[in-house]
């Protein structure tokens, strides 16, 4: 089947505060597309301020896929991104529509784009083990061993990184390769034809005064007594893929007396920016063609879009 034969899909990609939600609401209403979210933070149930997610109002104009799938204490990974994400471009490719795909977590879309490695899924009884050790001898003990094991992985993650270096152990132990050994065998790419865009303002002092602007609002809104509710839960821990979102670690922080709510929203800023600098990172060596777009000009950017579907 040749490219042009493919059926086609959107992705919009982008930082933080960029603009992406605004941005799908009007391509919702101009042209015959269904949104996906692509963003591993919106997936939480009760993780709404902290995360940003559209709003009822915005969910009415743009229906979004793959919010409020999982329980903060659920963990989530890129091969069931990968595998949901597929099933609901079918079912939207099947109405006779096409799929728009927005949001931040690039390794979700280099996992659609690329395919993922043949790695094992996740063995709960070995990821309590692991953890039972580290318990026992600490985390920089297992970033030793994994060391050892996978000296490229080992290198690549931080010795602080529980959840990566727990993954990485698990990959050894159930299938007895390492994670770079495995991950350097590819899966099966994407049967569309993507058009790629990412939109951010031109000036970045311009995205950070956005994301300052957008924390201060969150806290406005309530952002505190969301994460208390999540606190006051016994099964919720900082080490969770949840708690560790941009904003919601800071909090969390914050309610476990760590420091005071001026130094809170300071950390929480300085992270969303650090996030922000990280995904604009990913854009600028994306491997594929990627059309730029102006967070400032809204209008000029759904028309740019709807112009590559002609």
């Amino acid at each position: 089947m040749t490219t042009s034969s493919l059926p086609h899909a959107i992705f919009l990609m982008g930082p933080t505060a960029s603009g992406k939600t605004d941005l799908a609401i009007r391509l919702r209403q101009a042209l015959p597309v269904e949104v996906i979210s692509v963003d591993s933070a919106l997936i939480y149930k009760g993780m709404d301020i902290g995360t940003a997610k559209p709003s009822a109002e915005e969910l009415a104009l743009a229906p979004h896929r793959l919010i409020d799938i999982k329980d903060p204490a659920q963990s989530y990974s890129a091969a069931e991104f990968r595998t949901d994400a597929l099933r609901e471009m079918q079912d939207i490719t099947e109405q006779g529509k096409i799929p728009l795909l927005v949001g931040g977590t690039m390794l979700y879309y280099k996992a659609l784009l690329d395919g993922l490695s043949p790695l094992p899924s996740a063995d709960e009884n070995i990821r309590a083990e692991i953890e039972e050790k580290a318990r026992r001898l600490g985390w920089n003990a297992l970033h030793a061993e994994l060391q050892k094991i996978d000296p490229i992985a080992a290198q690549r993650i931080n010795p602080n990184d529980s959840q990566r270096i727990n993954r990485a152990l698990e990959v050894y132990y159930v299938s007895g390769k390492s994670l770079t050994e495995l991950t350097a065998l590819k899966g099966e790419s994407l049967p569309y034809q993507i058009s790629q865009f990412a939109i951010a303002p031109q000036d970045r002092a311009l995205l950070h005064q956005r994301i300052e602007q957008r924390f201060h609002k969150m806290i406005a809104q309530g952002f505190q007594q969301e994460v208390e509710k999540l606190y006051q839960r016994a099964d919720l821990h900082p080490d969770l893929p949840s708690i560790r979102c941009v904003g919601y670690r800071q909090m969390w922080e914050y309610l476990r007396g760590d420091y005071d709510q001026e130094e809170m929203i300071f950390r929480g800023i300085c992270a969303t920016r650090q996030l922000a600098k990280r995904q604009i990172t990913w854009l600028r060596g994306w491997k594929y063609p990627l059309q730029w777009l102006d967070s400032l000009e809204i209008d000029n950017a759904a028309q740019q879009i709807a112009q590559t579907l002609k």
